[in-house]
């Protein structure tokens, strides 16, 4: 299921920004899914799905806002990590 909402974005700044509405929205998606996966809001996959991206292509996505996937609490978590790969 599926749910459509409709936002208002004043001309001037449609006249701005000169980009279609279509790459407007799809810039939005993909801008809240990287805030709802920095804040832990929604899963990796799910965030993927709400850009409308593949997961590799949303990490790399991830990548370019300097995000990594990979969370450790600390630098000796990370050490003992890499040590058991």
């Amino acid at each position: 299921m599926e749910y459509n909402t409709n936002i208002t974005i004043p001309k001037e700044i449609m006249l701005s920004l000169r980009e279609s509405s279509e790459d407007i929205v799809k810039d939005m998606k993909r801008t809240v899914a990287v805030k709802y996966y920095k804040e832990n809001k929604l899963s990796l996959g799910q965030c993927a799905e709400l850009a409308e991206m593949a997961k590799e292509d949303f990490i790399e996505l991830l990548s370019s806002y300097k995000i990594s996937i990979f969370n450790f609490e600390n630098d000796e978590e990370l050490l003992e990590d890499i040590k058991n790969a």
